[in-house]
């Protein structure tokens, strides 16, 4: 081998070698880059996130920490987050005001009965419109939009005048029967979200239960009905959150003081922290309660706030998880 050939291989080699090194420090410097972004990515994503849950925290945190100061934290203009003192009394005092152990019956007993029926009748109702044609199919279901999209207030007065002609006033009727039609608070929601639901599902699914000698309710109850469990759990949170922060249509159904509901009680807890010295020195014995620290103030107001909210934050808080998985709609996809 003469000596030009080995010189035109050694420099062949050389230049692969070099472009080899190049290429090596081109990907270590670009992967450096892109992790290096990616790590300010995250982080202004994480600012963003803590900074828009703080904004929807902040109502929570005011009212809790509110709730515990004495009446001394909150006229100090020192005092804005940690109270000097954690005054417990405050959520007794509320409790004693609200009479919180009989109105939180009345409440559950709407709420649970209520929302049982949206969740069977718009579950059956939405499986209808989903899978069967029937005359003036698409126009009841242009109906069902409309009643949700009309306010309640345009019809209250037909609504009262047919439910007094039942004798229902002063009574549950009125806030619980009608769910079990898929009417009611927001049942048109219900209807429209199962509906949507269905569409999903694949009708060979169906077919393969029939031709196991399934009839249609059983098809429905032990084939399609569980596949909704998303969907389910969507309407069961909406409907326990409306039916026990509602106080429009039990204001104008219900007129007895022994029937009335929790949530609307703060009123009085507000009306007892906005009386005159006199009539809260009045309170305060009438509950057994001593002047001095057990005073009716903004605190105490919280207290009740927190008592009323506390019910549905903690379903909520249970029911999170399959709530959010309902709202993205991840499933079993239609054909």
């Amino acid at each position: 081998m003469s000596a030009s050939t080995e010189s035109s291989q050694s420099k062949r080699k050389d230049v692969l070698s070099n472009l080899k090194l190049r290429l090596y420090l081109f990907r270590r410097k670009y992967a450096s880059e892109t992790g290096a972004k990616k790590i300010v990515v995250t982080i202004v994503m994480y600012l963003l996130i803590i900074g828009l849950a703080f904004v929807f925290i902040y109502p929570f945190l005011y009212m809790i920490i509110n709730s515990l100061m004495t009446n001394s934290d909150l006229n100090s203009s020192s005092v804005h987050w940690i109270p000097t003192e954690f005054k417990f009394e405050n959520y007794s005092i509320a409790l004693q005001l609200i009479n919180g152990k009989r109105y939180f019956i009345n409440s559950s007993i709407v709420t649970v009965f209520a929302t049982i029926g949206h969740v069977i009748a718009c579950s059956f109702i939405g499986y209808g419109f989903a899978r069967y044609n029937f005359p003036f199919k698409n126009i009841l279901f242009a109906i069902v939009i409309l009643a949700f999209i009309v306010p309640t207030q345009t019809i209250i007065i037909p609504l009262y005048l047919t439910y007094n002609q039942f004798h229902w006033i002063n009574t549950y009727w009125p806030l619980i029967l009608p769910s079990f039609f898929g009417f009611g608070l927001r049942g048109a929601l219900y209807v429209f979200l199962f509906r949507q639901f269905y569409l999903t599902v694949p009708k060979s699914l169906e077919e393969a239960a029939r031709i196991d000698g399934c009839g249609f309710m059983m098809t429905y109850w032990r084939i399609v009905f569980p596949l909704a469990r998303a969907t389910l759990v969507v309407a069961l949170v909406l409907s326990v959150v409306w039916h026990w922060n509602d106080s429009y249509e039990p204001g104008l159904y219900i007129n007895s003081p022994t029937l009335q509901f929790l949530p609307p009680r703060i009123n009085s807890i507000i009306a007892a922290a906005n009386a005159l010295p006199d009539q809260q020195q009045e309170m305060l014995r009438n509950l057994g309660l001593s002047d001095g620290e057990d005073t009716l103030n903004n605190a105490v107001v919280m207290a009740g706030a927190t008592i009323i909210s506390s019910p549905v934050l903690l379903f909520f808080a249970f029911a999170q998880r399959q709530f959010m998985q309902g709202i993205e709609r991840s499933g079993i996809t239609g054909e």
